[in-house]
């Protein structure tokens, strides 16, 4: 039976890594990979998570089960930092589950809303390209519209048109913050015009919030999940501990819903459980106990907060010295520095990537996209002499 499937493409960006691994070039340039680096090329562990971790080794008990709805006490801690510290339930029209990561959270999203009855999935392109592959496993389709102008701003003609035109069982998937894979984030204004077009919308709001505090800041980064919830009447929000916590293989994530009223949160949760339990079970606990006990003690938090903020701090200073280059040859890097996150797209052509890489031992997904922190003050020059070079 099994000789009855096919061959599968590779994955684009892992196919990138090995060819990088196999690159002999001491000075080959990593911008594939998307996780976070340090200025001298490393991805560390979180100081705060090592000593949560010590905790934990010391203070848990049990390996037991946990139930498909994962820790709960983890769920409600971050609520505060998703919905904001005044209305951390709004009203008690909010609920949670843990998640494997935020692709665990996505799954289960679009699984519970094709399950309630959605058709349709809304995104803008391009986007992060597990969305649509998670789309395509179920069985749901794709309408796109167009994320960006070739300015490099949001192009909110086109946003508006997307809101406008969705019908009843439609699903509008939007970035958070930090736009993977552009960069391109919604200005708060953009946020507010978005949450009016949306309580006017039957489309259900859901939120992939990957990336808070990498952008502005915590509060900043999530001020339009807040401004599209006070809005409309249910949402649901995909959340990732991976990036800003560092937690990438362990795989830590939640799911919120919120609904209209607080007594039609369980039939939906019910909903939430039993498809995690014949997905995965359970999620796994470690990564998301660290994060409960950071965020339950005071100096572990300011410790986090503060690491983020020097990770936020190196974006910055990335994006800065790369806007500062203006144009390169003939691509205008300028754009990055109002840009946010992790990502950004360069633009290059796929031949011009494939230069890139084979002249100047740079690496980068072939749409041009690079993660902003694979580059240092030590390699950033080469980079814009390398573009330049490839688009002159």
């Amino acid at each position: 039976m099994l000789t009855n499937l096919e061959q599968q493409p590779a994955d684009a960006l892992l196919a990138l890594i090995k060819l990088h691994n196999a690159d002999p070039r001491a000075d080959k340039i990593d911008l594939g990979v998307g996780v976070y680096r340090t200025g001298q090329g490393d991805t560390p562990v979180f100081g705060a998570i090592k000593a949560a971790e010590q905790k934990l080794v010391t203070l848990q008990d049990s390996k037991a089960y946990l139930g498909p709805e994962g820790d709960m006490a983890f769920v409600e801690a971050l609520m505060p930092y998703v919905f904001g510290k005044d209305a951390p339930k709004l009203g008690g029209r909010i609920d949670g589950m843990q998640t494997p990561g935020g692709t665990g959270s996505l799954r289960l999203a679009l699984a519970m809303a094709q399950r309630a009855g959605a058709k349709r999935i809304i995104v803008g392109k391009p986007s992060w390209p597990n969305h649509a592959q998670i789309c395509k496993d179920l069985g749901l389709e794709i309408t796109e519209f167009n994320h960006a102008t070739s300015e490099g701003r949001a192009d909110m003609d086109a946003v508006r048109s997307a809101i406008k035109g969705a019908q009843a069982g439609d699903v509008i998937l939007l970035h958070g913050c930090c736009h993977n894979p552009t960069g391109i984030d919604y200005a708060q204004g953009e946020w507010d015009e978005i949450a009016g077009l949306l309580a006017d919308s039957p489309a259900l709001p859901l939120i992939d919030l990957a990336y808070q505090g990498l952008g502005h800041g915590i509060e900043a980064d999530a001020y339009g999940v807040r401004r599209v919830l006070v809005a409309v009447p249910e949402a649901i929000v995909c959340y990732s501990c991976d990036k800003n916590f560092g937690l990438y293989r362990d795989r830590v994530g939640a799911l919120y819903v919120m609904m209209a009223q607080p007594d039609q949160l369980p039939a939906v949760m019910s909903n939430g459980h039993a498809l995690a339990r014949a997905n995965w079970s359970q999620p796994p606990d470690h990564g998301g106990a660290a994060v409960r006990l950071i965020l339950e003690d005071k100096a572990l938090t300011v410790q986090w907060l503060d690491e983020l903020d020097q990770m936020r701090e190196r974006i910055r200073q990335v994006r800065a010295k790369l806007s500062g280059a203006g144009v390169a040859g003939n691509a205008d890097l300028s754009p990055l520095g109002h840009q946010n996150g992790l990502f950004s797209i360069v633009p290059l052509s796929k031949d011009q990537v494939l230069e890139m890489r084979e002249r100047h031992g740079v690496y980068m997904a072939g749409s041009g996209r690079i993660n902003v922190a694979g580059l240092t003050m030590a390699n950033i020059e080469k980079f814009i002499d390398a573009v330049a070079d490839v688009t002159a």
